[in-house]
């Protein structure tokens, strides 16, 4: 039983952050419900439901929640839960009947938590946006990339980092508070304010004055020799992150580059320069060529693998970092617990797939079920 194992979370069925966030508490074991819509709709889904990891470990129970039925049988299920999750745009579980007010008059103590790209409030609250337009705005794609052009980093930094990691966390907290105050409150997490707080050093380095605007100038961003990325003979690429003085030592002792000419480490006069050559020694050798040169060393060095490597590589194969369900492959639970270990409570479910098993569960009898497949309440 994971360390969440007690907590019943409420999900209402979205696409992206949301999901991601319930997927961490299930994997924690926590019992997770998602509410899926009766017809399949336009959200991105991966097609076949097995392969919607986000979903593993819940169980699925399909409502119309348009209808006035459907509401009340969400309350239902409210009284008996601590979270509803909840991923839409602001207002629209207002319009349908379930707000946090109205889901406060039916259980004081439910923990709220929303998960928006813009946050509850502010001009761009309605505004249709993606991963990549909240971490433009909040400036974190404005750092990423090479210097004539910005990179996208996939949909890691807005949506999961900044979104479903400080939802569960809120949840969480929301939760822990509620155990003492005997009331819950709603957790307005807003992808654009995450993305923000994951840039909390940056802000402090542009305070200090040690950042220069732009791409490709600090030590971070691609600007420093030490911290960089380089091509190797065979057109794949590794990764180098030198910073510590003592590092950057071992890394020129490694790549056989003589300290005497190759000029002070953080003295950027000498950034290009050192760059050049480094680019040039790592083309001299293939990347498994380096990987036995330097893989376990104190460079701070890694291969640069693709996401079908990676699953493959010793590293994470000894800690079971990437594990197989079904025949397919998937990540392992993080972080990992010493008593209460998280694990996988499941495939992911077809939509409505538990619907009679959890409804009996809170106590409907198998004639009201009927009645409300009947009148297309569920599936």
């Amino acid at each position: 039983m994971g360390p969440l194992y007690g907590i019943r979370v409420i999900e209402l069925g979205a696409i992206g952050p949301a999901p991601f966030c319930c997927m961490l508490l299930a994997d924690m074991g926590a019992e997770v419900i998602r509410i899926d819509r009766l017809e399949p709709a336009d959200i991105g889904s991966p097609g076949d439901p097995k392969f919607d990891l986000l979903n593993r470990g819940k169980r699925s129970v399909a409502v119309d929640l348009k209808s006035p039925e459907g509401v009340k049988l969400v309350f239902r299920l409210l009284e008996q839960a601590d979270v509803l999750v909840e991923g839409f745009r602001p207002g629209v579980t207002e319009r349908l009947g379930i707000g946090p007010s109205h889901c406060k008059a039916v259980n004081p103590r439910l923990v709220y938590g929303r998960m928006t790209g813009w946050g509850q409030d502010g001009p761009l609250a309605q505004a249709a946006g993606h991963d990549i337009n909240y971490i433009a705005l909040a400036g974190a794609l404005g750092a990423i990339g090479s210097a004539d052009r910005p990179a996208v980093p996939l949909n890691l930094v807005g949506d999961y980092g900044g979104g479903a990691m400080f939802l569960a966390l809120g949840i969480l907290a929301a939760v822990l508070e509620s155990r003492s105050s005997g009331q819950g409150q709603v957790v307005d997490t807003a992808m654009v304010d995450g993305v923000s707080v994951l840039m909390t050093s940056l802000y402090a380095t542009l305070a200090r004055g040690a950042w220069d605007d732009g791409r490709e100038k600090n030590m971070l961003d691609g600007g420093a020799p030490f911290y960089n990325i380089y091509e190797t003979k065979d057109g794949k690429h590794v990764a180098i992150g030198s910073i510590e003085s003592r590092f950057f030592r071992e890394l020129l002792k490694r790549t056989d580059v003589d300290s005497a000419t190759f000029g002070e480490q953080h003295d950027r006069a000498y950034w290009a320069v050192q760059r050049e050559r480094l680019i040039e020694v790592f083309r001299t050798k293939t990347r498994d060529e380096w990987c036995a040169l330097m893989e376990g060393s104190d460079v701070c060095f890694a291969p640069i693998l693709s996401p079908l490597e990676a699953r493959h590589h010793p590293h994470l194969q000894s800690r079971g970092s990437v594990i197989e369900i079904d025949g397919i492959a998937q990540p392992a639970p993080a972080p990992r617990f010493s008593r209460t270990r998280s694990k996988i409570g499941g495939a992911p479910a077809l939509p409505g797939e538990h619907t009679e098993q959890v409804l009996q569960q809170f106590g409907l009898s198998k004639d009201e079920i009927g009645k409300l497949r009947a009148a297309g309440t569920v599936a």
